[in-house]
Order: structure tokens, then C-alpha cells, then sequence
């Protein structure tokens, strides 16, 4: 890190007599211009020392430590099948390090699942299968690697036997918009933040895993075009307030071939976002969440004698987030999980049979990721905000929650992976104006090796007029201030705002920003002040303030986007008249509201794929923080933009993707619908075809054009 500090100064020097560039939105979407290199991690291997790379169709077993190649374990040559030879880049080991899935023809459905052609080779005997014509999802190694389960297009749950070179059918009842088995359903996928819906116990002769009847569930459908008649694509989504899929655990016995049904939700009114099996093979650990999610049970289920019990459970005033921090301990006595029951969110040791607990990481800060455990040495690895919430730490704790230690001492974010004996970690640091370093550490901290310390980017930078990221409070939160680099405080300048805002989200973090942060630079040289605050609602300051919104999103985060607009309308070198803000999903929800409510203090607002009322999305996500509709009438209808356009005065851009399954662009249909009836006039641009992040080198190029063109015509 020092020596990198040295090249910018001394490139820093070199470059301040020669006159800069203007940065362009071809630089940016473009040419690459402005491209930072990443590195993905190691593929680590299991003795921690060692990684694998795919370098031209060859996989290569590497020293952690040097970079040096230690063995050739695939070469370009070993993967022909019936003379096609296959490209080695999206591959699985095997739990014991003998065989690989390798996956081909990759295809996305929605944001996290994915169908390809699956083969798996041998390293030992060199063998090569495909394990079906078709495309499969999920394809998994038992323990043992001698059966591969997966999902095919009929939602049924499949296993290949690799040493008989048979399959059977775990399931038979998948039906498309019907029943699904062993994949989740589009609301499990999107909000709970997971898709392969299996799991294998430790032994490898038990595969427990979810049946989604969702043939209740109300069927969405938006037209892709392209084609002479257009598609008409349907699936099954619940909106607030409509039915879930009913959902149940299953087992599968391999060796009986027998399936049992272990546990069912009531009806459509309860949860099961996670299942995971325990180091007592034949237990199962089902999480049960009311549909309210304010109380989480943790069941054990025996999947022998079919016998149950609650180990946990915990109720909040207000919801409870799931994720996948719970980690079972090998001793088979004790768990590590997370919770906010003290106000802030932190790590517990628990004893799941007496319930005696000890928190890890008491404290006035929010713990971030649960990294890893080394048993042995009885530490917990994790990131957190434990000095500011704009910034993370990478922490080890023991097991009494005595003795913690920072193994990352550099302000900024840190971005961590662990090798597999808990010896080494990779470090993505960056920070708001300094792209990422990837750096290999000790388990001290100490730097071993820096991976890619982007130089040539920061070379580049220097070559154009960059405006300074600065951080401070207004109206008591967090923010950044971007003014141009010529700024004179003598001058009246124009402010634009971003917001995201949504419940434990960040915008006002000290870390590289990406694509937004050229695009803001490029704003400042023509003369923009940009600003992000992070509203009553976010993350990383607490279980008060991120909750305050509960019942009522949407409120409190708009007024207080709307008052730091006004508190900054007062500074001295602001033009009061054009304050505009824009936002993304939530954030286009948020712009949409503070336009129409903060109708005399915004200028101009640019909404992307917004949310405009809340009636139209998911039940899980809108629910968590609003109930139902039926529950919370006011709640929803006091704060939907959809329902504010009369108040709507200044200039306003409407974009959304027409094929978008999370945000539906019916939220925008509805939006220019009152808008119309209400004979206000605003822009719009739509995207055929495009999802929900309207990706596309010329797409975004085109949307970030009229974004810009938007900006200067209009604020």
C-alpha cells in the first residue's frame, strides 16, 4: 500500500502541469476509458495454500502465496466429448477435490437462477459425462461426489448416479406455473435471496428439499417483442397482499428411493427462507417465519424418527431479516447466528440445547458478514462498521467475545475472502476516490502479495479534471459532496441528488463508486454539485433508525431527502431554484415521491424503473416493512407517488424496462396514467425487452445520454 501511495504522489506531481482532459459519456460506456481491473478471488482449495485458474481452456493449480503454477490438472485436449470440445470457465469442485461440474451455455431466467448444459469430469480417470440434452439448474456433488442432484425445465429434482451412469426422478409432480421442486419460486428467488432449493445431509444418502405449490399464486405477464407476434410471458408472482406459494419440506432416502414430507407451511400464511442441514446427519434445520416476519422459529426435524422441536426463536416489534449468517458449530453442541435483539446487529455463540448464548460483538455498531469460523481456535472472523457506518472493518473475536481484533486498519471499505483453514484473506480496499486494491494477507493483516493495485487507472485519472468525494453530516446524516473541481464559493451552483434510501441500504459509503461515480464526475465538469444523503431508514446506524420507517415506507425517508434539499437550498453557494434528484428501483420510488410532495424545492427528478405504489410489488419485500394492504391501507396509499401527481410541478423523466419482472413497468403505466389525467406534462423513455437493470454497453450508453441531456436541458 505504501508503495502505491508513493506512485500516485509521484504521478500526482508529474501530471499537474499538463492541462486535463473532460471526461465523456463515450469514456464511460463506450471505450472503457475508465475500466478498473478486478480480481474475482481465488478459487481456493481445501489445505488453504493452493487455488485453481482456467487459463486458455487449461486449469491450473496455483500457490497461494507466489502466483506459481504447481500442476496442470485439465488440459486444453481433456474435455472433448463426441468431438466437441468443451470451454472450460464456469466450474464446481467436488467436496474432495476428485471431480468438477462443469457448466456450459449459460442462460439467466431472473436475477439469480441459472439453467446450462452440466458435464462432469473425472480428474483421476480423466472421464467425461453430459449429464442430460437439456438445460439443468443447480447441479450439485453429494459429499461423497458420487451423485450429482439437479432441477430440470419440468421443476422436478433429479439424481445422477456417477458410477452407474443412471438417473432418477426424485419428483414427478413439477409443473410449470404449478408446482416446482427443488428450485424456488420468483418471490423465494428474489427476496430471500436464494434459489437452489436442496440440500444434502453430510452422509450423502438423504437430499431434503422445497415443493412450491404455487398454482394459487396470481399469474403476471409482460410481451417480449422482437418478433412478427409478439411473446407473452407468464409466471407466477404475488403482490402485496395475495397469496404465496404453499410450501413444503421433503426427504429423499438414495438408498430406499423413498420421499417423506417433513414439514408444511399453513397455507399460504407462513415462510421457510432457509433449510440447512446440521453435522448430526440425520437432522434438518427448518426456519419458520410468519408471514408478518416479526418471529422466526428454528426447527430441528429427525429425519429418521420424524421427530421435531423448536431450538430458537425470536420475535421483533417490527420484522426480521433473513440471511445466511447462521453457521452450525462441528462440536454438534452450539451455533453461531446473528440478531438486532439488542438494538444493533450482532454476532451470538448459542448453545442449542441449554440456550445459554454470549454476544460476540457487543457494541454501539452493526456487524456486517459472518466471513468464517476456525473451530480449532475458537475465533469468529466478520466485517462491520465499527467506527463509522460509511466504512468496514475486518474483524477476528474469540469465542467469549473478550478479545477482538482489527486485521484491516485503512479507512475505507474492505471487501474480504477467506481461504478455507482461516491462514489467508484477499482484500478488496477501496475508497469514494481511490479505485480497488486486491491485496493477499496473512492472517494478521500483514500484505503478502498485491493482486492488482489498478495503477493504470489511477495513471488515467490523473490525465482528467477529477472532482473530490467529501463526506459530512446534513440534518444530522450521512452524505457526500461532490463540487466541481474549479469551484468557487463565490458562485450559485445547480445541486443534483441521488437517492437510493430503501430499508438497510447504503449510498454514502467511503468506497469506489463505479460507473455512477464517472457519470457524477462528468456532471461536476459541467458545472453540477452532486450529493447522496442516507435517509432515516438505512443501514449500519442501528435497529431505531433503520426501523422508524416500518408501516410507513416512504415517509420519513422522503422528508428527509426533501429537508436536506432545503437545508442546502440555504448555503451560499447553491442555486435554490435547481435542486434535482434522481434514483434507481427504490431510489426512482424515492425521486418519483420527493418531486410530487417536495414539488416546491425539486427542480427536476429522474425516476428509473421506480416502485409507485406499493400495492404493485412483491408481498414479501413490501409486507416485511408494511404489512398488508388490508392491514395498512393509509400506509400504502398516504405514500405512493401514484397517488401525488396532482402536486407534481417541476420536470420529470420517467424510464422503465418493459420486460422488468421485479419492478413491473406497470408502475410506470399507472404513473404516466394519473399523470395524464392530471394534464401534467413530463418525459419518458422505455426499453423494450430490457429487465430491471436495463443492461447493455449501448443501452446504458443511450439511457446515460438521456439522463444527461435531461440534466442540462432541464435543471
Amino acid at each position: 500500500m505504501r508503495n502505491l501511495l508513493y506512485l500516485l504522489l509521484f504521478l500526482a506531481s508529474m501530471a499537474s502541469a499538463q492541462p486535463k482532459k473532460a471526461i465523456s459519456l463515450d469514456d464511460i460506456w463506450l471505450r472503457g476509458t475508465f475500466s478498473s481491473k478486478g480480481f474475482s478471488g481465488f478459487n481456493f482449495m481445501k489445505d488453504g495454500l493452493h487455488y485453481t485458474e482456467v487459463k486458455d481452456n487449461a486449469l491450473l493449480k496455483k500457490e497461494v502465496k507466489t502466483g506459481l503454477v504447481i500442476a496442470t490438472l485439465i488440459k486444453d485436449g481433456d474435455l472433448l466429448l463426441n468431438d466437441k470440445k468443451l470451454q472450460l470457465g464456469d466450474f464446481e469442485f467436488s467436496e474432495d477435490e476428485t471431480k468438477i461440474i462443469i457448466k456450459t451455455e449459460n442462460e439467466n431466467i431472473y436475477r439469480r437462477s441459472v439453467k446450462s448444459l452440466v458435464y462432469v469430469y473425472d480428474l483421476r480417470s480423466k472421464k467425461l459425462w453430459q449429464l442430460s440434452m437439456e438445460k439443468l439448474l443447480h447441479p450439485t456433488f453429494n459429499p461423497q461426489a458420487t451423485k450429482v442432484a439437479y432441477v430440470k425445465p419440468d421443476n422436478n429434482l433429479y439424481i445422477y448416479d456417477l458410477n452407474t451412469s443412471s438417473e432418477v426422478a426424485v419428483t414427478k409432480d413439477g409443473l410449470k406455473n404449478s408446482v416446482i421442486n427443488g428450485n424456488c419460486d420468483w418471490v423465494y428467488e428474489e427476496e430471500f435471496e436464494f434459489t437452489r432449493a436442496f440440500e444434502w445431509n453430510e452422509q450423502g444418502d438423504f437430499l431434503a428439499y422445497y415443493k412450491f405449490d404455487e398454482s394459487n399464486v396470481p399469474v403476471f405477464n409482460f410481451i417480449n417483442y422482437g418478433k412478427l407476434y409478439p411473446e407473452n410471458y407468464v409466471y407466477k408472482y404475488p403482490k402485496a397482499g395475495e397469496d404465496n406459494s404453499f410450501v413444503s419440506i421433503w426427504s429423499f432416502n438414495v438408498n430406499t428411493l423413498e420421499s417423506h414430507n417433513l414439514f408444511a407451511t399453513k397455507n399460504f400464511m407462513e415462510y421457510v427462507p432457509r433449510i440447512k442441514f446440521t453435522h448430526n446427519t440425520n437432522i434438518l434445520c427448518v426456519y419458520n417465519l410468519n408471514r408478518h416476519q416479526d418471529n422466526l422459529k428454528l426447527y430441528f426435524l429427525n429425519l429418521i424418527t420424524g421427530d421435531r422441536s423448536v431450538k430458537y426463536e425470536e420475535a421483533n416489534k417490527s420484522y426480521i431479516e433473513i440471511n445466511d449468517n447462521l453457521t452450525f458449530l462441528k462440536d454438534g453442541k452450539s451455533m453461531i447466528f446473528n440478531s438486532e435483539k439488542d438494538g444493533w446487529n450482532h454476532l451470538y455463540l448459542r448453545n442449542i440445547e441449554t440456550g445459554l448464548e454470549i454476544c460476540l460483538t457487543p457494541g454501539n455498531f452493526d456487524i456486517d458478514e459472518l466471513k468464517s469460523i476456525d473451530e480449532k481456535n475458537k475465533l469468529v472472523y466478520y466485517t462491520a462498521a465499527t467506527e463509522t457506518p460509511t466504512e468496514r472493518e475486518f474483524c477476528a473475536v474469540n469465542f467469549t467475545g473478550l478479545k477482538r481484533t482489527k486485521l484491516t486498519t485503512e479507512k475505507g471499505m474492505h471487501r474480504i475472502e477467506m481461504n478455507t483453514t482461516q491462514t489467508l484473506f484477499t482484500d478488496n480496499y477501496s475508497t469514494s476516490n481511490t479505485p480497488p486494491v486486491y491485496r493477499l494477507c496473512d492472517i494478521k493483516g500483514n500484505t503478502i502479495r498485491v493482486l492488482e493495485d489498478n495503477a493504470a487507472l489511477v495513471k488515467t485519472m490523473l490525465d482528467y479534471d477529477f472532482a473530490e468525494v467529501k463526506f459530512q453530516k446534513i440534518n444530522g446524516n450521512n452524505a457526500w459532496v461532490m463540487k466541481p473541481s474549479n469551484f468557487d464559493p463565490k458562485k450559485k451552483y445547480p445541486v443534483l441528488m441521488y437517492v437510493y434510501g430503501g430499508p438497510n441500504s447504503q449510498t454514502v459509503t467511503n468506497g469506489w463508486m463505479g460507473a455512477n461515480y464517472l457519470w457524477y464526475q462528468l456532471l461536476a465538469q459541467k458545472g453540477y454539485i452532486i450529493v447522496s444523503v442516507d435517509n432515516t431508514g438505512t443501514g449500519f446506524r442501528g435497529e431505531e433508525f433503520r426501523k422508524k420507517t416500518y408501516l410507513q415506507l416512504g415517509k420519513y425517508e422522503s422528508e428527509d431527502q426533501i429537508e436536506a434539499a432545503k437545508t442546502m437550498a440555504a448555503w451560499d453557494f447553491v442555486d435554490a431554484t435547481r435542486i434535482g434528484i434522481w434514483g434507481w428501483s427504490f431510489g426512482g420510488f424515492m425521486s418519483s415521491t420527493c418531486i410530487t410532495k417536495g414539488a416546491d424545492v425539486f427542480k427536476a427528478a429522474i425516476a428509473v424503473a421506480p416502485v409507485t405504489n406499493w400495492r404493485y410489488y412483491d408481498n414479501i419485500y413490501t409486507e416485511r416493512y408494511m404489512r398488508t394492504p388490508a392491514e395498512n391501507a393509509s400506509g400504502y396509499d398516504d405514500n405512493s407517488p401514484v397517488n401525488m401527481v396532482a402536486k407534481l410541478k417541476g420536470n420529470f423523466l420517467l424510464i422503465h424496462g418493459m420486460a422488468d419482472d421485479n419492478v413491473h413497468f406497470q408502475n410506470s403505466v399507472m404513473m404516466i396514467d394519473a399523470m395524464v389525467k392530471q394534464t401534467k406534462v413530463f418525459d419518458s423513455e422505455i426499453y423494450p425487452n430490457k429487465n430491471h437493470s436495463i443492461g447493455g454497453r449501448e443501452t446504458r450508453y443511450q439511457l446515460y445520454s438521456k439522463m444527461t441531456n435531461f440534466i442540462l436541458e432541464k435543471l
